[in-house]
Parts: structure tokens; sequence; C-alpha cells
């Protein structure tokens, strides 16, 4: 029996993060880089780091409430709440229950639950709910939240400079004539699944003190594989994407992509061949915010006024395993 769909679409868009704003002076004095070394190499003038004891479902609430005005809508319309993020508040519960918690909606028939594709995240989360909101009907709230400033090592060049905290949402439901949440795609590469990890904290390497001593607890990548794996694969998956979604490279008008290194992110784009895009970024105000960058970006894009109603939008995820998701919207 065939499952009856309506068209979803994004009704709204809300952002958070922290009030701390982190020069390049402070995040890389300790590992030995100053501001020139990091603008040169990253573009990224400055991030935003938690407060001790501000969590991740924190900012993820901060953006959900601000999605929700948005989109005309009250925490009670809600039927689910999916957050993507590899920092979760604790292993258990989901982060998704402490906003739900937070914002104070209707428990009844709620789904409420994380994802972790790392940076890809949000795409990830992104189509999960618009298939349940197709199919069931109602509202779905989609966040993508990070704090990694709690697991940098501070005299590690490679990642310290990169990353910030923060939130970015977007409420999802009923499209009106002409738009919405259109294909999306999925790839994973497993055989790279050493390429960004947190090797400690989870049940094959518990956290305890070995661990801490050897700093495995800590964020840890190979940066420059990582960007030589994404310009290699990347723009042949986006051509493919486009090709079978029957979209041309320039009927696109907004990339909205992961903002993993200003220059890397500069680099990728252009190898992507979308004439008439306009790329978005936050990456040099904010850093790298993992799970939240393609949430906080597409959130800045919308509240400047420069996406218009039926503009078709790029979103663009790459995170650890690796994972990489492509959606397209219309707005």
């Amino acid at each position: 029996m065939s499952v009856q769909t309506a068209p979803v679409a994004i009704l709204g868009t809300g952002a958070c993060v922290p009030d701390r704003v982190v020069s390049n002076a402070e995040a890389g004095g300790p590992a030995g880089v100053d501001d020139a070394w990091i603008l040169r190499k990253t573009a990224i003038r400055e991030r935003r780091w938690a407060e001790p004891g501000q969590a991740t479902s924190d900012l993820a609430t901060g953006a959900a409430r601000e999605a929700l005005e948005s989109a005309g809508i009250t925490a009670d319309q809600l039927s689910v709440i999916v957050v993507a993020t590899s920092t979760p508040d604790q292993q258990q519960p989901a982060t998704a229950a402490f906003v739900h918690r937070n914002l104070g909606g209707n428990s009844e028939g709620v789904a409420a639950f994380d994802v972790n594709a790392v940076c890809a995240g949000f795409v990830y989360a992104l189509d999960v709910v618009h298939a349940m909101v197709a199919r069931s009907g109602g509202y779905g709230l989609v966040i993508g939240a990070d704090v990694y400033s709690r697991i940098l090592n501070p005299t590690d060049p490679k990642s310290v400079i990169l990353f910030g905290d923060g939130a970015g949402a977007a409420v999802v439901g009923p499209a009106g004539s002409g738009r919405g949440i259109g294909t999306s795609t999925f790839h994973f590469y497993s055989e790279m699944t050493e390429l960004i990890r947190v090797p400690a904290g989870g049940s094959r390497q518990p956290y305890d003190p070995l661990t801490h001593d050897s700093g495995l607890h800590y964020f840890a990548m190979d940066g420059r594989t990582a960007r030589e794996f994404g310009n290699a694969v990347v723009p042949g998956l986006v051509k493919q994407f486009l090709h079978d979604s029957a979209v041309q490279p320039s009927d696109i008008a907004h990339v909205v992509p992961h903002q993993p290194n200003g220059v890397m992110l500069d680099d990728l784009v252009a190898r992507l061949d979308l004439p008439n895009a306009t790329l978005h970024r936050t990456v040099n105000d904010y850093g790298n915010t993992g799970s939240a960058s393609i949430a906080l970006t597409l959130n800045r894009a919308a509240r400047s006024g420069s996406l218009r109603r039926g503009d078709r939008i790029l979103m663009l995820g790459m995170g650890g395993g690796v994972s990489i998701g492509l959606t397209l919207v219309e707005w």
C-alpha cells in the first residue's frame, strides 16, 4: 500500500551562539600561532565559545525558540524534534529530550531524538523530519547544535583555531504553492573513519585517567587529507545529484554549505561550477560550528533578505565518517 505524502517547506529559522567572543589571539596563543597565521590559513577572524555550564541543549533551545517565533507556531504544535549533534549534553537521554523539556511543549504524540552525522548532521536531520512531516503532517523542528570547545586540545593548532560553538534551527511544515524541501542524497565513506575522530569516551575506549593523560578525549583530524578528499569527491557528487534531480547548475541561486574553514570553503565551492549561485558563509565570524554550521548560515541568509521566494538552494554537508549529504530546497 502506498503512503500519501504532502509537500513540506522550511517555515522559519533561528540561531543561537554564546556571548563569549574568542579572538584569534586567545584561541591561537596556547597553540603557538598568531592572528595573521590563522587568517591566512582559515579566513576565521573570531569564534564563540560556551561559558562553563552552558550546554549544547541550551544553545539548541535558544535557536529553537527563535525558529518557532519566525514560523509563527508554538512548541505545542510540534510533532517531532530532531537535534543533530556530535557533542550531546550527556550520553543519554538524547539532547532533543532536554530541548523539548526546555520548550515546555505538549508531550502527547511527540517524537524527540538525536542524529549524529557530525558536520553533515543538519542535512541528515532535515531529511528525517521532512519524511516524517510529509507522511504524518504537523510541524517538525530540526536543530543543528554543537559545543566543540569542550573537546578541543588547546595546544593543537590544527583544531583549536577552527571550531566555535553554536546552534541553528528550522521549523518545517506544510508548504505553500511552489516551494518546499526537495530531493536529498547521502554518501558514506567508512574507509575514512580515522580521518575525523574523538577516540575516547565511548564503549571501545571509555574515558579514564589513562585516556585523559593520552589526550584521547580531544577532537582530532587530518585536515589536509580532509581537504583533498572533499575537493576530489564533492564536485562530482554535486554534479550527479543535480543531474539526477533534473536541475541545471545555473538554476542554483544559493549554496549553503558546511563551514569547515574559509580558505577550504572558497576552494571547494569554486570547483562546483554553479555560475549563478551566491555562497553564504558564517565561518569568518563563528568558525566551524559542526552540526550547527549549515543551519546558522541558512538563518543568516534568510534574515538578511537575500533568499527570495522560488530561489533554489543547495545545502551541502560533509562530516566525520566520512558522511556527505546534499539537499535541494525551494524557498
